[in-house]
């Protein structure tokens, strides 16, 4: 039994005269005698009792309608999600990203994929650190990530999709609090809090290399596992800590005040990246819809 005898039952039945029925399916009424002759031996069961004057649905026919329809409605979801598959509509990907600095930016892109593809759904794995996600993009367990990484691994292709500064998180009470900008050296003797040591980590590496170019080392008293807790402990006064201008921009901290930091290395990327061998279909919509998004690559 396949698709083409079923739908030639169904006419058939609606008919109930097979110069008609053949019409409709544009054939002759030999083959749609022949294809009702083959559906009736493979059900073992006589469906039509026919004459020359009329055709009648038997119990066995009657009874066959709605499994009938049931099954080219089946056939016709599958093929059309195989066709909505192939052209990115539907799919599960999986996306990586880094903490606040990227909410505002996930919210975008998660709300222009929902709007334009539900058919895609996007698995959000948020981490403190962006080199595990890098690593996880090369070795295919991640689909898609946000991040800033110092290197980028072969098989991986990147985009900018906005440029980053460093700013310090202090308590609006410090001293400090209300300059437009500090330097390095005027943070010498600051107790600081960071994310736990980690190779690879843009601030803890820019906070090292700044301190020790004015000449000191940090003081670090105190490591959390996310920039949130991090936040938390500045707004108690407990530290001060290094983090990215996006940061403030995600999320509002009112005991906390993010004066940019002088750094002379500049701004670096945020980067949005992706194994560059078997992009799928939905990736590539997703790719497209975040380029709408962000137009053009960040100078």
């Amino acid at each position: 039994m396949d698709t083409k005898h079923i739908r030639a039952f169904l006419v058939l039945a609606e008919e109930l005269h097979f110069g008609r029925a053949a019409e409709r399916l544009h054939m002759t009424q030999p083959p749609l005698s022949r294809l009702i002759r083959t559906l009736e031996c493979d059900m073992s069961a006589q469906l039509f009792e026919r004459s020359t004057r009329s055709v009648r649905l038997t119990p066995a026919g009657q009874a066959l309608i709605e499994p009938a329809r049931d099954i080219l409605m089946s056939h016709r979801l599958a093929d059309s999600a195989v066709q909505a598959a192939g052209k990115g509509e539907v799919g599960h990907l999986r996306v990586a990203f880094t903490g606040i600095a990227t909410h505002k930016l996930m919210g975008s892109l998660l709300k222009l994929v929902r709007g334009t593809h539900p058919g895609i759904h996007l698995s959000l794995q948020s981490a403190s650190f962006a080199l595990p996600a890098i690593d996880s993009v090369a070795d295919g367990s991640v689909d898609l990530a946000f991040g800033y990484w110092p290197f980028i691994p072969h098989a991986v292709d990147t985009r900018v999709v906005a440029q980053e500064s460093l700013v310090v998180a202090m308590h609006r009470d410090h001293p400090l609090a209300d300059r437009t900008s500090v330097s390095m050296s005027q943070l010498e003797g600051e107790e600081f809090i960071t994310l736990p040591p980690n190779p690879g980590s843009t601030t803890i590496e820019r906070l090292y290399g700044l301190s020790q170019a004015a000449g000191f080392n940090p003081t670090v008293i105190q490591t959390a596992p996310d920039t949130w807790t991090i936040l938390s402990l500045v707004g108690a006064e407990i530290g001060c800590s290094v983090t990215v201008s996006s940061v403030p921009q995600n999320a509002s901290f009112p005991n906390i005040a993010f004066v940019p930091l002088e750094d002379p290395q500049g701004s670096f990327p945020l980067l949005m990246a992706w194994r560059r061998d078997g992009v799928s279909p939905a990736l590539a919509e997703v790719l497209r819809l975040a380029q709408q998004l962000f137009p053009t690559d960040v100078p």
